[in-house]
């Protein structure tokens, strides 16, 4: 950096922006909420702070999340983000991307583990889940009785089909041992097999207010559940792990009587239309029917039943006449060759054939001698050669010369140089045995 050059503050503003942003990446951050400003914008100014610091933060288009979780002064919360700095006014701030209250992160984590758990087991898996009946007669909702769920569920249903019997078992939907309690109407339906189809329902809230619907035991109760389950807790965003157990997961309550039950007058126009399409079978069915009747009552089958059959006789005289002349022909053509074979036979003199035979054996067997010696001198011949041309590469008969073949006494391998140290043990090898012999000396004569 050159220490002549003047900068400008919004030069230094986003060096240190620059530098900032790239130094960290994105963490959660846990503190109170200090000043709070939901701005008409759908931006969030706020500071968070602890016990000895504060920092500003700001969650851009956040509004609708903090008016829904009721974000308020003095509220734990934890925030999701990176910091970064505004340059207009040289602060540096906390970005926000995800909010959520104090102690959720927990949650979360213990709902992730439970459904990795289930899930692991197949408690989940979609072959295990049942069909949802199409038109149930008796609905069994567990809920709570004055909840806005089951207002909802209720005024859909009595619009759609108001002749469907619903049974509903009363249930606190949020607090210590509400989870059980709803696994137990689960478990009532399922003991009275009074109903076709289980609807778990209640409204939204916070995941603390939905969290008796994460319970082990609901899941487990929902999974075994010989009834189809449908599940239909919270809002459209809210997942719980009674929805990945149950058969089928409905967005809101009010999806859930939507789906559980179709509308009565769309079952009469589907009837209707049923019926006109069985009629409009029935009738071209009999029509193509009659014509078929007309058709085979002019038949000439039906007029002249006496002329069909005088028909059928020709035919099988005519057959029997065509299988006669075959027959015939084929007996002429067998006796014909008989005829020929014999004459062949008597033309033939058996002692003179026999004669011939045995000369023309002997010759054969003459003959097959004749090359059997020439093939086996041949071959004696051959053999003499590669004799005579092993015995003159025969190592041996050059030892018998005068030469020595030298190896070493331990290994055995043969000595081709005189570069060898004095001591060494060798073998020498003449034409009548083996010398035992020690080298004292070696001289390169190639280097004189």
């Amino acid at each position: 950096m050159d220490e002549r050059q003047v900068w400008n503050v919004s030069d230094v503003n986003q060096a240190v922006r620059e530098i900032l942003e790239n130094s960290l990446t994105p963490f959660w951050v846990q503190g109170e909420v200090g000043t709070l400003n939901i701005h008409g914008s759908g931006h969030v100014y706020m500071t968070l702070k602890d016990r000895k610091s504060q920092i500003k933060a700001v969650f851009f288009g956040g509004g609708a999340q903090a008016r829904g979780m009721k974000l308020q002064q003095g509220m734990e919360i934890e925030v999701f983000g990176k910091l970064t700095v505004y340059e207009v006014r040289g602060e540096y701030q906390f970005s926000i991307r995800a909010i959520r209250p104090l102690g959720v992160g927990d949650l979360q984590r213990r709902f992730e583990e439970l459904k990795a758990k289930l899930e692991s087991e197949g408690l989940f898996a979609l072959e295990r889940k049942r069909p949802i009946p199409a038109l149930p007669r008796r609905i069994g909702v567990v809920t709570s009785a004055d909840g806005a769920a089951i207002r909802d569920f209720l005024q859909i249903i009595n619009r759609r089909f108001p002749d469907v019997n619903i049974k509903i078992y009363p249930v606190p939907v949020q607090g210590e041992g509400a989870g059980d309690k709803v696994a137990r109407g689960v478990d009532f339906f399922n003991r009275h097999r009074n109903v076709d189809v289980i609807v778990v329902t209640r409204g939204g809230g916070s995941m603390e207010d939905l969290w008796p619907f994460n319970s082990e035991l609901l899941a487990r109760t929902v999974a075994a559940s010989e009834i189809p389950v449908i599940s239909a807790v919270g809002h459209e965003i809210d997942y719980t792990i009674c929805d990945f157990a149950a058969d089928l997961r409905a967005p809101t309550p009010s999806a859930a009587a939507e789906l559980v039950i179709g509308r009565q007058e769309e079952y009469l126009q589907r009837l209707e239309r049923l019926d006109k399409r069985i009629r409009a079978a029935l009738k071209y069915y009999s029509e193509r029917l009659w014509r078929r009747l007309e058709s085979v009552s002019s038949s000439y089958v039906f007029k002249e039943p006496a002329y069909l059959l005088r028909q059928k006789q020709q035919q099988v005289d005519e057959l029997s006449s065509r299988l006669n002349v075959t027959l015939k022909h084929q007996l002429e053509l067998k006796r014909r060759r008989l005829e020929q074979t014999a004459m062949r036979l008597s033309a033939i003199k058996p002692g003179r054939l026999i004669a011939d035979r045995s000369c023309r054996r002997e010759e054969l067997a003459l003959k097959l001698k004749n090359l059997s010696v020439r093939d086996i001198e041949k071959r004696r011949a051959r053999l003499e050669q590669l004799q005579a041309r092993l015995e003159a590469l025969n190592p041996f008969n050059v030892l018998k010369r005068g030469y020595v073949l030298l190896t070493d006494h331990e290994s055995g391998e043969v000595i081709h140089s005189a570069n060898v140290k004095a001591g060494l043990a060798v073998d020498a090898r003449v034409s009548d045995g083996i010398i035992e012999m020690e080298v004292k000396a070696s001289r390169d004569d190639a280097k004189k």
